[in-house]
């Protein structure tokens, strides 16, 4: 087991009020994660998106603590994980967190996972079936089947994506311009008031650092340059998702089309789609109760 070290909070961390947060660094192969904690009981662990950290899960913590140890990390180069270089890739990402739970001495847990932490996921279980009790996932298509042709005519929505893995744009737009992260969250949503100005200052600040600017970089232009074509054409066809997965997919998402996720998945086991109207990408703070409470539901099914 790798060494975990308690730690002082850093004074940007960000404050749940009404929750017990607790954090720590753990080092998972030599990469130093990250962890924050919450709650008592079985553990469910939580794996954030872009632009975001672990402070995402803030809305749905209260009602979750009360029946799981909550387990959200940082994502490599993200939050307050170490950021290095390169390894941006997903395959690596997942790898990054299956180091973690060895780490941790977790050997089957229940996941959730949004964004790119919901693709990580993925990942994850279609490789470790064995360690995912189930997976609940938010506004994110499984990478496990083909695209259609007639559905990339909707990849125009990725257009933002080219840019911030652009040599000598993307990395200087996440130094110099933090409003494109606030905007990015505030004005997708559907929820009015449902960033306040502290929160959104909490995933736009931690982005200007350097090295996690590059982070937002390598990770769009490796998905780009190297994930999005394979998978299109069906990279994951052979792995199949046995886990049990629950989808909650917002239908309002600008960036990710509803016909990627209501359609048939030929390579999973048992995925569930529930698709979620008047709710656009960040499902999590738009919708935290129904999101807090599909999750009770979908998770106890299990015990």
């Amino acid at each position: 087991m790798s060494a975990t070290t308690d730690i002082a909070i850093p004074a940007d961390m960000p404050i749940v009020p009404g929750v017990d947060v607790e954090h720590r660094f753990v080092d998972a192969g030599g990469l130093k994660i990250h962890v924050a904690e919450a709650g008592a009981g079985e553990p469910l662990v939580m794996l954030h998106g872009w632009p975001q950290h672990w402070y995402m899960w803030r809305n749905v913590m209260a009602p979750l603590a009360g029946s799981y140890r909550l387990i959200m990390p940082d994502l490599r180069g993200f939050g307050w994980s170490d950021a290095p270089a390169r390894g941006y890739d997903k395959e690596t990402l997942a790898a990054d967190m299956m180091r973690l739970l060895d780490a941790l001495g977790l050997d089957r847990v229940r996941l959730m996972g949004h964004d790119w932490g919901g693709w990580v996921g993925f990942l994850m279980c279609m490789h470790h079936p064995e360690r995912f009790e189930r997976f609940m996932v938010l506004n994110i298509p499984p990478p496990i089947s083909e695209i259609p042709p007639r559905h990339l005519l909707g990849m125009w929505r990725l257009v933002y994506q080219v840019a911030l893995s652009t040599p000598g744009v993307g990395g200087p737009m996440m130094r110099r311009a933090p409003w494109v992260i606030r905007r990015a969250l505030s004005q997708t949503s559907r929820t009015p008031g449902a960033y306040s100005h502290a929160e959104l200052d909490s995933f736009a600040r931690k982005l200007q650092e350097p090295a996690r600017a590059n982070a937002t970089v390598q990770l769009y232009r490796t998905f780009l340059a190297k994930e999005a074509l394979p998978m299109a054409r069906g990279r994951y066809r052979n792995v199949r998702l046995k886990t049990k997965t629950l989808l909650l997919f917002g239908t309002s998402d600008p960036v990710i089309s509803v016909h990627l996720i209501d359609r048939p998945h030929p390579g999973a086991d048992d995925l569930t789609v529930e698709l979620v109207d008047n709710c656009s990408h960040f499902i999590a703070e738009e919708k935290p109760e129904l999101v807090a409470g599909r999750a009770l539901e979908f998770f106890e099914e299990g015990s």
